[in-house]
C-alpha cells in the first residue's frame, strides 16, 4: 500500500482518496455547544448527497453531446429540433414567447437593412415610402417596443421598396441575419394579433445564446445493439468570441462533440474583426477544439450546416474562389476512401461543399492531437492507483472525425442525420470497451 500521512490528513492510493481530520480537544468542546445545529446541517448534507448521487447516476448513464461552433452556425436550431423530434414540440406559452421573439427579428432586420442604404449609396426608390422609412428610423432599439398594426404597415411598405431589396442583396457585407427574408416575406402573417408560430417559424427564429442550454431526451437502441433506450444530454453554448470562455464549464465528461459550420458565410467577415473571414474563423476555432486536451477522449462529428443557403448563394453567382483562391485548384478526391463522382467537378454546388469539407479535413490532418492531461491528486477525485496507471499508460486509438451535410431548419434531414450520429456513438462506445 502506498500512503502519505500528516497530522491531519491520511491519503491512500490503493483506494479512493479520503481525508481524516483530527480536531484538537478544545475545539471539540466548543463544537459540543452546537450539536443541534450540527445535527440539522448534517441531515441537510445527507439529503444533498443523496440528490447528488441520484443526479450523478443519471449523468453517468447519459451520452453527453456538446454543440460547438462559431456564432450563428445553427447550434440552437439543433436543440429546437431535438425538442420537436423527441418531445411534444413547443407548448402554447413557448410559442407565445417565440412570437414576440420573431417580431423582434423583423424589427432588427428591417432597421439593419434600411440603415445600411446610405452607407451603400442606395436611395429610396418609391418616394411615397419616405414617411415609412422615417417612422422606422425613429424607433429606439434600446427601449422596449410595442408592436402595433401601424408598425407592420410601415414595415410592409419599406420591405417592398426596390431600394430596400437592393440593400438586402448586399446583406453579406453587413452581417444580415439569415432569417431576414423568411420573416419579412411573412410580415402580414406575423402582424396578426392571433399569430401562433409554426415549428418552421420557430426553427428560423434567431436569438443570440449567452448562456448554457441543456436538453435531455431518449432514443431507441437498435435491436442489433441490445434494444432498450439510450439517454442523451445535449448542451449548447454561445459561439460568439465573448461567450467562448464559458465553454470549459461543460467540457467534463463529454462523449461527443457536434461541431457546426455555417457553410454559407465564406463571403462574410467578423463584426469584431473585419479583417477575418467568418469561414476561416470557423476553421481556426475547429483547430482549437480538435487540439483541446480537455476533449481528447471525445468523439468528433462535424455538421457542415446551412446547405440550403449555400446552394442559393452559389446559384446567385457568388463564388467561394473569390475568398479562398485554392478552390480553383481543388478536386474532390482529397478525402481518403471517398467515392469519386465526376459530376461533382462540373457541379458548382457539389464542388463548393466538397471544398469546404476538405478545408476542415486538412485542418484536422495538420493540427496536432492534444497531449495527455495531467491528473490532479486532490480529494475531489476518487482515483485509485490503477486508474492513474490506466490514464497514463493506455495507448490512445487514432482519433476519428465524421462529417454530415446538414440543413438545421429541415426536421426530416436532422432526424435522418441524427439516426446516423446515434449509430456512430454506439459504435464508438463499443470500440472503447473492445467489443468491435
Amino acid at each position: 500500500m502506498v500512503s502519505y500521512k500528516t497530522t491531519d490528513v491520511e491519503i491512500s492510493l490503493d483506494k479512493p482518496i479520503t481525508i481524516v481530520r483530527r480536531m484538537p480537544s478544545k475545539v471539540n468542546k466548543i463544537l459540543d455547544c452546537f450539536k443541534t445545529t450540527r445535527g440539522s446541517e448534517r441531515r441537510t448534507s445527507i439529503d444533498l448527497e443523496k440528490k447528488l448521487a441520484t443526479w450523478m447516476k443519471s449523468y453517468n448513464k447519459a451520452i453527453k453531446i456538446l454543440l460547438l461552433g462559431a456564432g450563428e452556425s445553427g447550434k440552437t436550431t439543433i436543440i429546437k429540433q431535438m425538442k420537436i423530434l423527441h418531445f411534444q414540440g413547443f407548448t402554447d406559452s413557448e410559442r407565445m414567447e417565440k412570437a414576440r421573439e420573431i417580431r423582434g427579428n423583423i424589427l432588427e432586420c428591417i432597421i439593419l437593412i434600411t440603415k445600411q442604404m446610405s452607407r451603400l449609396g442606395i436611395e429610396i426608390k418609391n418616394k411615397q415610402n419616405i414617411q415609412s422609412f422615417d417612422y422606422l428610423w425613429s424607433i429606439d432599439l434600446e427601449q422596449d417596443f410595442v408592436f402595433t398594426p401601424e408598425f407592420f404597415i410601415h414595415v410592409k411598405k419599406v420591405w417592398d421598396d426596390p431600394g430596400t431589396q437592393e440593400s438586402y442583396d448586399k446583406g453579406p457585407s453587413y452581417q444580415l441575419p439569415d432569417c431576414a427574408k423568411y420573416f419579412l416575406d411573412r410580415v402580414s402573417q406575423v402582424a396578426d394579433p392571433d399569430y401562433v408560430p409554426s415549428n418552421e417559424d420557430i426553427l428560423h427564429s434567431r436569438k443570440t445564446s449567452t448562456d448554457i442550454q441543456k436538453i435531455e431526451f431518449q432514443m431507441k437502441v437498435p435491436k442489433k445493439y441490445g434494444s432498450g433506450f439510450q439517454n442523451f444530454w445535449m448542451f449548447d453554448v454561445g459561439g460568439q468570441r465573448g461567450e467562448r470562455r464559458k465553454w470549459i464549464q461543460v467540457f467534463d465528461g463529454i462523449h461527443t462533440i457536434l461541431f457546426l459550420v455555417a457553410c454559407n458565410i465564406y463571403d462574410q467577415f467578423l463584426p469584431e474583426d473585419p479583417t477575418v473571414n467568418r469561414l476561416q474563423e470557423s476553421i481556426n476555432l475547429f483547430k482549437d477544439v480538435w487540439s483541446s486536451r480537455f476533449l481528447q477522449e471525445s468523439g468528433f462529428i462535424i455538421f457542415l450546416n446551412k446547405q440550403d443557403l449555400l446552394k442559393k448563394k452559389i446559384e446567385s453567382g457568388v463564388s467561394i474562389g473569390n475568398y479562398f483562391p485554392d478552390y480553383y485548384k481543388h478536386t474532390t478526391n482529397l478525402l481518403p476512401n471517398s467515392a469519386k463522382n465526376p459530376e461533382n467537378n462540373n457541379n458548382e454546388y457539389m464542388r463548393t461543399r466538397s471544398f469546404i469539407r476538405d478545408l476542415f479535413w486538412y485542418a484536422k490532418e495538420t493540427t496536432p492531437l492534444p497531449t495527455a492531461r495531467k491528473m490532479s491528486f486532490t480529494p475531489a477525485f476518487g482515483l485509485t492507483h490503477h486508474h492513474i496507471q490506466d490514464n497514463y499508460l493506455a495507448e490512445r486509438p487514432k482519433r476519428e472525425c465524421y462529417w454530415h451535410f446538414t440543413t438545421a431548419t429541415d426536421t426530416k434531414n436532422i432526424e435522418t442525420v441524427f439516426e446516423d450520429v446515434h449509430h456512430m456513438i454506439i459504435n464508438q462506445n463499443l470500440e472503447m470497451i473492445g467489443l468491435t
